[in-house]
């Protein structure tokens, strides 16, 4: 019998927050059915869920889904069908299920899919539990049948991430697909990353305006501790048996 949901509690995110947005060029466009009329702006959406599921390395064209992009095209499935499928599909569980642990797997996929980060531990020990009691596909279909899936994207809406632009910064936060190495931290540190390569020796750069000048003392600081640890003589040791202590003892010799 399958372990349910466990309850969580949301935190405070940005996502979360509404508030006014003004619209630029790092926007996330919204890719929906509604949209999709001509071929160039199928495959444009397309290539956001690409994008969108799998990160920028692994969008690849020979990872590509062409039966799935076939049903799609023609009608036969929904977006969120095709979401799904990507999700579900061996290039997917290859790239980012088997190198990594659960709790980073499932990490990975409320990012891609639910467009946010994990709330807490709480959430992700949740998932967890439904990813080991009813293997990958039980988890995804569970996490895309959602009540938070279906009322952010539904049925034609590609994923994306949410809130990524905040007011008031020049900048937004990275996006998932870029921030998200392909090892987790256990698995990392079960291989040995990061390698630590030491070098013989140390080198140091000194701007021109800060060395020494002619007639700075400081040229004479390298000639002084040459000096003080500049080896001595040094009387020879010798093993306390290898003293006559005859000969030592003072002798007077007496005259006749």
């Amino acid at each position: 019998m399958p372990i349910p949901l466990l309850e969580y509690s949301p935190s405070s995110q940005n996502q979360r927050v509404e508030g006014y947005e003004v619209p630029n060029e790092e926007q996330p466009y919204n890719y929906s059915a509604e949209m999709l009329g001509s071929g160039t702006e199928m495959d444009e959406a397309i290539w956001a869920a690409y994008r969108q599921i799998f990160s920028e390395h692994q969008a690849l064209k020979s990872n590509r889904q062409r039966f799935l992009e076939s049903r799609l095209r023609n009608g036969q499935i929904t977006v969120r069908d095709f979401i799904l499928g990507l999700v579900g599909s061996d290039v997917f569980r290859r790239l980012n299920y088997e190198p990594n642990s659960n709790y980073r797997f499932v990490e990975i996929c409320i990012q891609r899919v639910l467009g946010r980060d994990v709330y807490n531990d709480r959430e992700k020990i949740a998932w967890s539990i439904v990813l080991a009691t009813k293997g990958l596909r039980g988890f995804v279909d569970d996490l895309i049948n959602s009540e938070e899936y279906l009322q952010k994207f539904g049925e034609d809406t590609v994923p994306y991430q949410q809130r990524r632009i905040l007011p008031q910064r020049e900048e937004g936060v990275t996006p998932f697909n870029l921030q998200t190495p392909r090892y987790g931290a256990y698995y990392r540190q079960k291989l040995g990353f990061p390698q630590i390569v030491w070098q013989n020796e140390v080198r140091t750069f000194t701007p021109q305006e800060k060395k020494p000048q002619e007639g700075d003392p400081r040229q004479f600081l390298n000639m002084a501790r040459g000096l003080s640890s500049a080896k001595r003589d040094q009387v020879p040791r010798v093993a306390t048996m290898n003293i006559n202590y005859e000969n030592k003892v003072p002798y007077r010799s007496t005259a006749s």
